[in-house]
């Protein structure tokens, strides 16, 4: 793949993620990792990530997926809570974090929203091995500080039908990280 497309193609990942992604990570428990269509596909989250001086933040996890027809993407998002409520996997609501990005009340009973950010994309490969994933991108400063965020990940897939390459997302999980601050 040319130096050139991959950026692209993680920025296509991760809107799709946060697009198609967040629903069905919304219906899953904290930590669960929900399979869509793709029973034996999977991805984690580590449970600690990185935030250099620059803004730039790493995340990393594993995935394994099979039977891939198209190009594969493992594509990761971060979001915190502006009053910093995503501790222990509750947002400001009081609710299960896992992919929601409702508002609602900060401790000063004032509305916050979750602000969801893409962070990079990774090529994946789908031979049924468990594999390493490591993205990388840069975050505004207003969107993610060091601390509790929620990361959502997906392994997706583009899959030509009719000539239109259509999202087909093999697996998504949902997890609180800890982003720590580097330097």
């Amino acid at each position: 793949m040319s130096p050139r497309l991959r950026p692209a193609l993680g920025t296509v990942a991760g809107a799709i993620l946060l697009l198609f992604g967040a629903p069905a990570a919304g219906a899953a428990a904290p930590n669960d990792s929900v399979t869509v269509d793709a029973p034996n596909d999977s991805v984690t989250v580590d449970p600690v990530g990185h935030l250099a001086p620059d803004g730039t933040v790493t995340l990393s996890g594993t995935y394994s997926c099979t039977s891939s027809s198209g190009p594969a993407f493992v594509s990761s998002s971060v979001g915190q809570d502006p009053a910093g409520q995503n501790s222990a996997g509750q947002n400001s609501a009081g609710q299960n974090s896992a992919g929601q990005n409702s508002a609602g009340q900060n401790s000063a009973g004032q509305a916050s929203v979750v602000v969801r950010q893409g962070i990079g994309g990774t090529q994946a490969v789908c031979d049924g091995a468990e594999h390493r994933w490591e993205n990388t991108g840069k975050a505004s400063a207003e969107a993610v500080r060091a601390g509790a965020v929620q990361v959502e990940a997906a392994v997706m897939e583009l899959r030509s039908q009719g000539g239109l390459p259509l999202p087909y997302i093999h697996a998504t999980h949902s997890q609180d990280v800890n982003l720590v601050a580097e330097g």
